[in-house]
């Protein structure tokens, strides 16, 4: 009875989370192509394309800045500091979690929904539509953001998508170099963001 009575008071005292803590502002481009500029907490965003890595690091840079942790799950091992660091990650909210099994990717996934803001993964082969639907329930339930990477094989839908299209290369310094890359990317989403949007990234090479 008494702890029952401690839990009443404490819910009727907690302060209410506003909705601008329950985002992450983006900035740049990005915001131009989202809903409000930001990135609600406890949703899922499919990223796609040939820059889908650079577009995850843009999301991850948004998170980190406010700062919170970010982490990501490297299949490959082709995530890397430096190009995270450029995109403007704060490298020391920023962890990589490497050479996981496919068989205990799930898991993997939901311990870091459990600890950090935003979670970057690409789905590997084989991840059951179950294991799918739980990790959209844990986002939401933890408040964290899932970034996936690998929508055809992610059984369950996306809050938003950021399809990166084609990439140019552009600008030559004194010494003939190209200096920028621009990174066309698409948005498309449900609710406020079932309009598409598409606008050009600048990243500084």
């Amino acid at each position: 009875m008494v702890l029952a009575a401690l839990d009443a008071v404490g819910a009727r005292t907690r302060p209410l989370v506003l909705a601008r803590d329950r985002s992450f502002a983006l900035a740049g481009e990005l915001a131009d192509l989202v809903p409000r500029g930001a990135l609600t907490r406890g949703t899922v965003i499919g990223v796609e394309g040939c820059g889908a890595t650079s577009v995850g690091f843009e999301l991850a840079a948004a998170v980190s800045a406010s700062g919170e942790w970010v982490a990501a799950i490297d299949l490959d091992g082709t995530v890397g500091a430096l190009a995270a660091r450029e995109a403007g990650v704060a490298l020391d909210r920023f962890a990589v979690v490497r050479r996981v099994p496919p068989a205990r990717w799930a898991t993997v996934v939901a311990a870091l929904l459990d600890g950090v803001s935003m979670v970057l993964v690409e789905v590997p082969r084989g991840v059951s539509v179950g294991d799918t639907r739980r990790l959209v329930a844990r986002a939401r339930e933890r408040e964290a953001i899932l970034v996936v990477r690998g929508l055809d094989r992610w059984h369950a839908g996306t809050s938003l998508t950021f399809c990166a299209e084609r990439s140019e290369w552009m600008g030559v310094d004194e010494v003939g170099y190209l200096t920028t890359r621009a990174l066309r990317v698409r948005v498309e989403g449900r609710g406020a963001a079932s309009r598409p949007g598409a606008g050009d990234l600048a990243f500084a090479v």
